[in-house]
């Protein structure tokens, strides 16, 4: 079992950053690609970006536009989510999730997801 923790959020203003962090328990962590989601009340959870096994392949929403950046770091078991230029349409619970398949923005292809951490961003 991979058991992931995230961490980071808060509250910020509009054109402010914040860097989500995603701990992953469990010696297998490598053998995922990890996915960030986002779920804002009355929607449905909805696919923000995702990472190769390795780190070396990316994949985003089209509304993320280059604002924010996924990374990972196999040695610590942790996946991290650079937001910059963020807008109050980016309120949300961001998730991170663990994958056997790379590159597939469908909630159903994930394994194991994280309880999630509050984002909030004031105009």
């Amino acid at each position: 079992q991979v058991q992931l923790v995230e961490s980071g959020g808060g509250l910020v203003q509009a054109g402010g950053s914040l860097r989500l962090s995603c701990e992953a328990s469990g010696r297998t962590f490598r053998r995922y690609h990890m996915g960030w989601f986002r779920q804002a009340p009355g929607n449905e959870r909805e696919f923000v970006a995702h990472i190769s096994v390795s780190g070396g392949s990316t994949y985003y929403a089209d509304f993320v536009k280059g604002r924010f950046a996924i990374s990972r770091d196999n040695a610590k078991n942790t996946v991290y989510l650079q937001m910059n230029s963020l807008k109050p349409e980016d309120t949300a619970i961001y998730h991170c999730a663990a994958s056997k398949t790379y590159g597939n923005s469908r909630v159903s292809s994930y394994d194991y997801w994280g309880q999630g951490t509050q984002v909030t961003v004031s105009s």
